[in-house]
């Protein structure tokens, strides 16, 4: 008997879509659930960025740097309306890493990743402007590198898009609930949260996919008695106003071996982090500790001449790393890179699970679980996503501002703030989204800065948004800016488009 799938992926994640995306490619037929909305844990809450791990090489994991290097440049290419790149300024700091171990680490953070667009390090002064605005008078000196910036949850959403625009099903609060082996495939259980309703498919492959929840995944749903060995690491962040006028990013030294960034973020904020703390809680409840908020606070103001306060923060996002547990004693030290485990070997039915990994290194990721995945799925075409760009994404990479520019001359009504946004989610998809409007009022309804009707309905419609949370803090950002009236009237407002679309339906 023919199986409804060829591949059915559990977790929409950053790893689980750039898996579904791959195989769709291929010619393999794909469906993808996600318990919650997608890149709603662990693939929103990243430090955002496309790097290497400059501190992963003080641990000698320089397969993992290099390959996270290499990627930086083709995730840009890829998506450059998501992703741009960022100077970072590490200070020497006297009492902490020496100045000529900095020197060689960045001298192979340079040469390890085939860089061929992005700038190479520079020694700066600290005492001058721009950079020394709000740096402590003692930090003169300091060492200026690339690395680039990503949307970490538009990236999951655009991999998803792809991978439906190449014929896979994506479905959302849609749970997993049960997988048994039926002859030579899986017949898989699935609920919908949202109707209650729950329908069985086959399916020749399983991909296990669900981040912090891999391993339960493996052992109660799929009925596995063993799994590979997971370390649940928490990781925080603090968002606080803008620190510094300039656009450079701030990577300081900690006493206690970490480092902590400081980003300029969404224009008026500064994004702070990460920790690293081990985790035993409640998965569907994730928040910062006191203790995490305090330490972020007190690393940063280590630099700056006016410290940092609890009270400066205006909003903070925690997520679970399910990094793979390689015996390290403290969780900073704990490897980031992934582990594909095979269940049963070539015997079939086959499921995968996927352990760590970054948001980096997820296309790498996706291309060695199809390797591993060959001998159970019949691939029409070889390896592809290296060279082929995101949704919104086909634009030269030296081509935003003319990108934003364009967007205005063909929309007029709208100022650069707003183009630079709608260019800065969609890219060249912006003008989909605008359609034939010739002015502000046909966009429709206005929800305050800068969001109207008709991107709201592009994103639930197009991109899986099913509240106003998925809108505000996944699709866009724009929950920084957002009260809770205004927050509630949108919520009701995407409620009203679903309770339509569920009636169309019926």
């Amino acid at each position: 008997m023919a199986a409804d799938y060829d591949l059915l992926v559990i977790g929409g994640g950053i790893n689980g879509v750039g898996i579904a995306r791959d195989a769709a490619g291929r010619g393999v037929s794909v469906l993808l659930a996600e318990m919650g909305d997608l890149a709603g844990a662990t693939s929103s809450a990243s430090t955002k960025l496309i790097h290497g791990g400059l501190r992963y090489l003080e641990y000698y994991e320089f397969n993992l740097v290099r390959k996270a290097l290499k990627e930086r440049e083709v995730l840009w290419r890829a998506a450059p309306h998501i992703a741009w790149p960022l100077r970072f300024i590490l200070p020497h700091h006297k009492d902490l890493r020496p100045a000529w171990l900095l020197r060689v680490g960045l001298f192979l953070y340079d040469h390890l990743g085939g860089r061929k667009l992005l700038p190479a390090t520079e020694t700066v002064r600290l005492d001058t402007a721009p950079y020394s605005q709000g740096l402590k008078k003692l930090f003169q000196k300091g060492f200026e590198y690339s690395d680039c910036w990503v949307d970490d949850a538009r990236l999951v959403v655009l991999n998803a898009r792809d991978a439906a625009e190449r014929g896979a099903t994506i479905v959302t609060r849609t749970k997993c609930t049960g997988a048994r082996r039926d002859g030579d495939l899986w017949r898989v259980d699935l609920k919908d949260l949202a109707s209650g309703e729950t329908r069985t498919v086959t399916a020749n492959v399983l991909v296990n996919a669900a981040g912090p929840w891999v391993a339960d995944t493996l052992q109660e749903v799929a009925g596995a008695n063993e799994s590979a060995a997971i370390r649940l690491v928490k990781g925080s962040h603090i968002i606080v106003p803008r620190l510094f006028d300039h656009d450079r990013c701030f990577i300081f030294q900690n006493g206690d071996g970490r480092i902590v960034f400081a980003i300029p973020y969404e224009t008026d904020f500064t994004l702070v982090g990460t920790t690293d703390v081990d985790f035993d809680g409640d998965l569907a409840n994730v928040a910062i500790s006191r203790d995490e908020i305090a330490y972020l606070c007190e690393a940063v103001s280590e630099y700056l001449e006016k410290p940092v306060s609890p009270e400066d923060v205006v909003s903070t996002f925690s997520g679970v790393r399910p990094l793979y547990d390689d015996g390290a004693k403290d969780a900073k030290a704990a490897t980031r890179d992934y582990v594909l485990e095979l269940d049963g070997g070539e015997a079939k039915p086959a499921i995968l699970s996927v352990y760590g990994g970054k948001i980096t290194t997820y296309r790498k990721l996706a291309e060695q679980s199809l390797k591993k995945l060959e001998p159970f799925l019949a691939f029409k075409t070889g390896r592809w996503t290296a060279d082929a760009p995101l949704p919104g994404g086909g634009f030269n990479v030296m081509a935003f501002d003319a990108q934003v520019a364009a967007l205005q001359e063909d929309y007029p009504f709208l100022n650069a703030r707003h183009a630079t946004r709608l260019i800065r989610l969609y890219g060249t998809d912006a003008r989909a989204l605008l359609g034939q409007a010739k002015s502000v009022t046909d966009l429709g309804r206005s929800f305050g800065h800068s969001l109207y009707e008709a991107e709201v309905r592009w994103l639930v419609e197009r991109e899986w948004a099913r509240s106003a949370e998925d809108v505000l803090w996944r699709r866009t950002k724009l929950g920084l800016r957002f009260d809770e009236e205004e927050a509630a009237g949108l919520d009701a407002f995407v409620s009203g488009l679903l309770a339509d679309e569920a009636g169309a339906a019926a």
